[in-house]
């Protein structure tokens, strides 16, 4: 969001405490991660069940405006690229149906039915078809934070590396705005503020009247390395689906498992071996691959409201957080919804 503002004229003040820690996956040390470095970088716009509404208009705008992101951000990191194409395996009739539904109404998309037959190759004894979405897939997330962090270095963006602990109104005296109280004892002034802070966010804004709840969903994944099945990967997708776990080609005999399963922040180990034998239809080279990596993340959902967040709470007081399982997915529309109220409170006080 930062560095396409950025791109647009304006003076960005980036407060973030992870500012200045290297972009890497750690795991293994019993905490759990948090936004991109948690995520596999699944995009699924064009799936999406329904074919109205809100949710539905942001994927197809963020779907529409990858591309163009992915080609700009290249020049920081060449091998960053939009993998295509995501494949979801039907489980039965029920869903087979639904999915036949979307390939007849959504061809121009570029979803169609595969039958079974035509899937044997990726899934040697599945019983029914699966729906294919060509421009559907996957970012490295990793990957696409080096990037944004190399393009923002190069960008009107003063980066703060501490964690906003209280926001509040600024007096008129003082010049209206906002004052920032960060945990490292600096307080900024700021005229708009966006709050981005996912989880820590309801503690930021009940104090300023603005109750937004959310709560932690945890997911795990794992890497694994296949040991007999498949291992060149040729014939799969960039993304396959099944009963709503994502599996993702990793090089060379390597494979990435993963779901947002879990309410709460304790990771358990049944939905983890649920997760590792795909609810018992996994077939016998994924249950006998070899962990190589194990990590949890934190999604935030917001209670009783739809995710994401994206309100305009006062004037110069922006919310856009609480994404749930689709952050990086709806990345380019949230940024482009904020921009536009950004535009919007420029041009009112100009005109005041």
């Amino acid at each position: 969001m930062a560095w396409h503002l950025a791109r647009q004229g304006h003076p960005i003040t980036l407060i973030d405490p992870g500012l200045e820690e290297s972009v890497k996956r750690t795991s293994g040390d019993g905490n759990h991660l948090t936004g991109t470095h948690a995520s596999l970088g699944v995009l699924m716009g064009n799936v999406f069940r329904r074919s109205s509404g809100r949710g539905w208009r942001l994927r197809q705008r963020s779907m529409a405006l990858w591309p163009s992101w992915v080609c700009a951000l290249q020049r920081q990191e060449p091998e960053l690229i939009l993998k295509t194409p995501l494949l979801q395996l039907a489980d039965g009739d029920e869903t087979l149906g639904r999915m036949r539904k979307l390939a007849d109404t959504r061809s121009d998309c570029g979803l169609s039915l595969l039958e079974r037959h035509q899937l044997q190759g990726v899934w040697p004894g599945i019983t029914h078809g699966g729906l294919l979405s060509e421009r559907d897939g996957r970012i490295n997330p990793l990957m696409l934070l080096k990037a944004l962090r190399k393009a923002l270095a190069d960008l009107p963006v003063t980066g703060v590396a501490a964690a906003v602990e209280t926001i509040s109104r600024a007096e008129p005296g003082q010049g209206g705005g906002w004052r920032l109280g960060c945990d490292d004892g600096s307080c900024l002034h700021q005229d708009t503020v966006v709050i981005c802070a996912a989880l820590n966010s309801p503690a930021l804004l009940e104090p300023l009247g603005h109750p937004r709840p959310m709560q932690p969903v945890l997911g795990q994944a794992l890497r694994l390395k296949i040991t007999s099945g498949p291992t060149n990967w040729m014939s799969w997708p960039a993304v396959l689906v099944h009963r709503g776990y994502n599996l993702i080609p990793d090089g060379h005999g390597h494979v990435l498992l993963g779901a947002t399963v879990e309410p709460g922040e304790r990771s358990e180990p049944e939905p983890l071996q649920l997760m590792r034998h795909l609810e018992d239809s996994a077939p016998e080279w994924l249950r006998n691959a070899k962990v190589l990596e194990h990590w949890s993340g934190l999604r935030a959902r917001p209670v009783e409201r739809p995710a994401p967040l994206l309100e305009r709470l006062e004037p110069g007081l922006l919310l856009a957080t609480g994404h749930y399982r689709n952050g990086v997915l709806l990345t380019p529309a949230t940024a482009e919804w904020v921009e536009q109220h950004l535009e919007d409170s420029l041009s009112m006080m100009s005109k005041s």
